[in-house]
């Protein structure tokens, strides 16, 4: 693990510290300063800091192998999202919104089309690397992983492929959809489908 890599692992702890100073300061002066401040350490900041990241690091698509000298920008930009996931709270809490976790998702690079319906507990783990038509419903508890990863020769082996939805897709509650997972225009999937890497629905 490189140096950055240890480093941004840390990220979500002083997100997490951050946020509880912001909470002291509100509730010692509340007012629209302490109250923005609230806002942008659980929102604003990650974002601003993977964007950069992806400036300099950016996820491709692809094998990579996690274990080495080398750095991996997926597990950086990973480690800046990992605080959504392990506190789903903070986004199901967008989705109660209209219109507000679509633009979420948007601000973190993922392509998402015009009424899209989600459900309030759901876990996307790469929300840059997501592609969503018009029209399309996510049902309760769905999994959206952009990635998988596998032991091989001694070794991590990360897998990275962007999710393709596309429009007047119905997803049924508890579906989980891999990596690289292309859903066709219309497609219906029914509740609890796994669908695997690379797998296609027409």
């Amino acid at each position: 693990m490189t140096v950055l890599s240890k480093i941004l692992s840390l990220f979500p702890t002083f997100i997490l510290l951050l946020t509880g100073a912001a909470i002291v300061y509100l509730a010692y002066s509340p007012n629209i300063f302490s109250i923005l401040g609230v806002f942008l350490s659980i929102y604003g900041l990650p974002v601003l800091v993977y964007r950069l990241h992806e400036r300099v690091y950016p996820v491709r698509e692809g094998i990579s192998y996690l274990q080495g000298k080398e750095y991996s920008p997926w597990w950086g930009s990973h480690q800046i999202q990992v605080i959504y996931i392990a506190i789903p709270v903070l986004e199901a809490v967008l989705r109660l919104i209209p219109g507000a976790f679509s633009c979420w998702l948007r601000l973190w690079g993922a392509k998402v089309g015009r009424d899209v319906y989600w459900t309030t507990r759901l876990e996307i783990a790469d929300r840059s690397l997501l592609e969503i038509g018009d029209r399309v419903v996510i049902g309760h508890g769905v999994g959206i992983y952009s990635h998988i990863i596998k032991p091989r020769k001694q070794n991590l082996m990360l897998y990275v492929k962007n999710v393709k939805i596309g429009s007047n897709v119905f997803v049924g509650a508890g579906s989980n959809l891999a990596a690289g997972v292309v859903i066709d225009d219309g497609s219906y999937l029914p509740a609890a489908t796994n669908l695997y890497p690379n797998q296609k629905v027409q």
